[in-house]
C-alpha cells in the first residue's frame, strides 16, 4: 500500500541535495554551504535518508498545532510580561516562570520563536555566526587535501556498520585516498594519511573539520 508524502519547498531542496551526494556528485562541505547547515546536520541528513528514504526529510512537527492557535492578543501579553520582567531569560526559563509566576503555559519552541521575531532572544548559533565570504578552491592539484569521515552501513548487511575515511583533492575534487575502518579513529586516520603520502607525496596542507580532529585526538 503506498501513502503520499507532502514535502515543502526547503524538504525538496534538501532531498535534491542528498540524492546529488549520494551520487557522488557533491561534497558534503558543499552541500552544507548550499543548505546553510553544518557538515554534521547533513550527515544526519543522509543517515535519515539512507533509512527511511525521502520521508525521512519531512519535519517532524508535520501535522502538529501551529503556533497560530494562539490569538495575537495573548502573545503581546505574553511578550509584555516578558519584556517588563524576564528581558534577559532564555526560552526555557521564561517558560518556566511563567507557567510558575503567572500560570501561563506555552511550550519553550513556542516562546523560541516568539521571542527571536520579537527581538528578545538570539540563539548562540546566530550570535557566534559571521559574514565569511566563500572560499575559492585551490588553484593546483596538491595545495590542499581535505580529510573526512562517514559512519554508515557500507555493506548493507554484509558486513558491520564501518567508517569511510576520504581523502578529497581541494582543486579539482578528486578522490585521492579511500579506506574503510571500523571507526573514525586515531590510528586508522595515521594508517590513512601514511597511505596517502606514500602514494601522493605531501600536500601543502590537510584540512578536517573539529568533529574529525575532536574523533582523532580522543
Amino acid at each position: 500500500m503506498s501513502c503520499l508524502i507532502t514535502m515543502s519547498q526547503k524538504e525538496l531542496n534538501r532531498l535534491k541535495t542528498v540524492q546529488q551526494i549520494r551520487d557522488n556528485h557533491l561534497r558534503v562541505v558543499e552541500a552544507a554551504a548550499l543548505l546553510d547547515l553544518s557538515r554534521s546536520q547533513v550527515h544526519r541528513l543522509l543517515k535519515a535518508f539512507d533509512r527511511f528514504g525521502g520521508a525521512g526529510l519531512v519535519s517532524g512537527k508535520r501535522g502538529h498545532p501551529s503556533n497560530r492557535r494562539y490569538s495575537e492578543d495573548f502573545r503581546n501579553d505574553v511578550l509584555d510580561l516578558l519584556r517588563t520582567y524576564y528581558r534577559d531569560f532564555g526560552p526555557t526559563l521564561a517558560c518556566e516562570k511563567l507557567v510558575k509566576r503567572h500560570q501561563i503555559s506555552v511550550s519553550k519552541e513556542t516562546l523560541r520563536q516568539w521571542m527571536t521575531a520579537a527581538g528578545l532572544w538570539t540563539s548562540r548559533r546566530e550570535r557566534k555566526r559571521q559574514l565569511h565570504q566563500p572560499r575559492g578552491r585551490r588553484d593546483c592539484l596538491g595545495e590542499l587535501v581535505q580529510i573526512d569521515g562517514s559512519h554508515h552501513w557500507w555493506f548493507e548487511d554484509r558486513g558491520p556498520k564501518c567508517a569511510l575515511l576520504v581523502y578529497i583533492d581541494d582543486a579539482t575534487g578528486k578522490l585521492l585516498h579511500l579506506r574503510f575502518a571500523r571507526s573514525e579513529n586515531t590510528f586508522d586516520y595515521f594508517q590513512a594519511t601514511k597511505a596517502y603520502l606514500k602514494e601522493w607525496g605531501k600536500p601543502l596542507a590537510f584540512y578536517s573539520d573539529k568533529q574529525v580532529v575532536s574523533q582523532i585526538l580522543q
